[in-house]
């Protein structure tokens, strides 16, 4: 009896399956047909896939195309270049414009500090010199957004109460600051600021209970012995001058520790947070400016110093306050561009650049141990920096 029978045949190809089924009636397998595949008639097939065709290689298809597949290759590997070659000449480019930073950074600081020096020899009144440097900044900065030269930053109440904290303990430290350096050598000032470092430490782990590894409190050992050798071994030491660093110390660290917590999420660029910092920084000075030293006190220095320099005295005022604001707008762009440990190594080879350059412009008289003081505290810092990596 001749039937006709529909065979179905499934194959499977990498996971893939194949059902194969046969229009026309199919001849009885013959026995050759099972050894040699080749010797039976050409058969069509209706083919349908009923899951997605997976391959893994071309060599399980019997198609070979070393030729392809090698330009294919080429043309990927030149195309994968072009990225990394973009991105190496914007690290250089990146490099370069941290490089201009810290240029710009350090010079500005050198020249604020040495006309901040002439304008207290002149004129003793720190918490008048430190309220016109931030009004001259806030006024620049004022401008420049009336003028569209900067784009206004969009703040709102939550920004400015978040801010409040920042801008006091900012306001303390500059002032501290100022006073410390009408009273000693701007080198010295800087000798016992450079033990900024331990106040964080010391903060941190007391009042916050953060830890940290042990080389971190290792190197507060050179910061802190090196500060009390420099400062003993000072010439024209004065506790004025030596608590008024210390305060600034204490102060900046925490305007750092509040910034950090009241920023988180702010999109504001380091030079419009800056400005604002100045503006609530003057709102809060200037009252306690004119109560500490007063109008009165200010007309008649203002009488005695134009006396004995003259128009010239203009000229100092002008260049402290604004090179005071461009400095720290500097510094704070900088920190958009790199990381804190960057940030805080710069801030110790500008100390540097400050000691060495104020000594050198004023004459200031240093005895080695006192040299050597100095050096074992900035010494100290670096070793924080790298310990805080």
């Amino acid at each position: 009896m001749i039937c006709s029978v529909r065979q179905s045949v499934t194959k499977t190809i990498n996971g893939s399956d194949f059902f194969l089924r046969e229009r026309s009636p199919v001849q009885p397998l013959q026995r050759s047909s099972l050894f040699f595949p080749a010797l039976q008639k050409p058969q069509r097939f209706a083919v349908s896939v009923s899951k997605p065709l997976h391959v893994s290689s071309v060599e399980n298809l019997s198609l070979k195309a070393p030729r392809d597949s090698v330009i294919c290759e080429a043309y990927e590997a030149a195309d994968s270049s072009r990225p990394v070659q973009q991105e190496a000449k914007s690290e250089a480019a990146k490099k370069v414009k941290i490089g201009v930073y810290f240029a710009t950074w350090w010079a500005l600081n050198v020249v604020f500090n040495i006309y901040n020096k002439k304008v207290l020899n002149a004129y003793p009144y720190p918490w008048l010199t430190s309220t016109l440097s931030l009004a001259c900044g806030s006024l620049m900065m004022l401008i420049s957004w009336a003028t569209r030269i900067a784009e206004a930053p969009k703040t709102d109440f939550e920004f400015w109460k978040t801010l409040f904290p920042v801008a006091v303990a900012h306001t303390i430290g500059h002032v501290a600051a100022t006073v410390s350096m009408s009273k000693v050598a701007v080198s010295f000032t800087h000798i016992i600021k450079s033990s900024e470092p331990a106040f964080s430490v010391l903060v941190s782990r007391f009042l916050l209970g953060e830890s940290f590894p042990v080389p971190v409190y290792l190197s507060l050992i050179p910061i802190i012995g090196g500060c009390a050798l420099a400062a003993v071994t000072e010439l024209n030491f004065n506790m004025i001058g030596f608590m008024g660093a210390m305060i600034s110390n204490l102060a900046f660290v925490f305007r750092n520790i509040f910034s950090k917590k009241g920023m988180k999420g702010k999109s504001v660029s380091g030079m419009n947070y800056y400005a604002c910092l100045s503006l609530l920084s003057l709102l809060i000075l200037t009252p306690f400016a004119i109560a500490v030293e007063g109008p009165q006190m200010w007309v008649a220095g203002w009488q005695t110093t134009m006396s004995q320099i003259g128009r010239q005295f203009i000229w100092w005022m002008a260049a402290q306050s604004v090179f005071y604001h461009l400095y720290n707008q500097v510094s704070y762009m900088s920190l958009d561009e790199i990381s804190p440990l960057t940030f805080s190594i710069g801030n110790t080879m500008k100390r540097v650049s400050v000691i060495v350059s104020s000594i050198i412009i004023f004459h200031t008289p240093v005895q080695p141990i006192n040299a050597l003081g100095a050096a074992i505290a900035i010494l100290g810092t670096f070793l924080y920096s790298q310990s805080k990596q």
